[in-house]
């Protein structure tokens, strides 16, 4: 496999610019797992994987967000990825992780099978996505790997406009 993997503990390192949808590579990834295929995230953009919790429903949430979970205080909206990328739903798993990430506007927690590392990006191993399938709006690049790609996720354009104005409606008003 070529690129570098980090052991998930390790922090990013001091001065990397995490900022995947305007192409600052390298930028080392979180790679986590959904079914069989590999995602990834800026590293930049994670504040940390914790293990799943029961989700509060959140009353006139958009469809993409299961409910709530409580995190040191802080609510912070579950974002179904499944969903998002049609991927067959299933109940949580024990084994199941959230990423704790933050978008340019708000904390989301992703539900995810499982995260498996930090991967160290060379520029010349992502292309845009539109290369691979058109029509992914929700995914910055891919990597390419001797075993595979990863399709890195980007945040930012993973709630529209109108979901991120009724989560925070449903937010408000909960």
């Amino acid at each position: 496999m070529t690129g570098k993997y980090f052991d998930t503990q390790q922090a990013a390192p001091p001065g990397v610019a995490g900022n995947i949808a305007n192409r600052l590579l390298p930028t080392p990834i979180v790679i986590f797992i959904l079914d069989d295929q590999r995602y990834g995230l800026a590293l930049s953009a994670v504040e940390r994987v914790v293990r799943v919790v029961d989700v509060t429903p959140l009353p006139k949430a958009p469809d993409i967000v299961s409910g709530v979970i409580n995190v040191q205080g802080r609510i912070i909206p579950v974002v179904n990825v499944r969903r998002r990328f049609r991927r067959a739903e299933r109940e949580a798993a024990l084994s199941d992780q959230f990423i704790i990430a933050r978008t340019s506007r708000r904390p989301v927690a992703l539900v995810v099978d499982a995260v498996t590392g930090v991967l160290e990006c060379p520029e010349g191993e992502t292309i845009p996505p539109d290369a691979i399938v058109p029509g992914l709006e929700y995914v910055a690049g891919v990597v390419k790997l001797s075993d595979g790609m990863v399709l890195i996720h980007d945040l930012d354009r993973f709630l529209s406009l109108d979901e991120e104005r009724v989560l925070h409606e449903a937010m408000a008003n909960a």
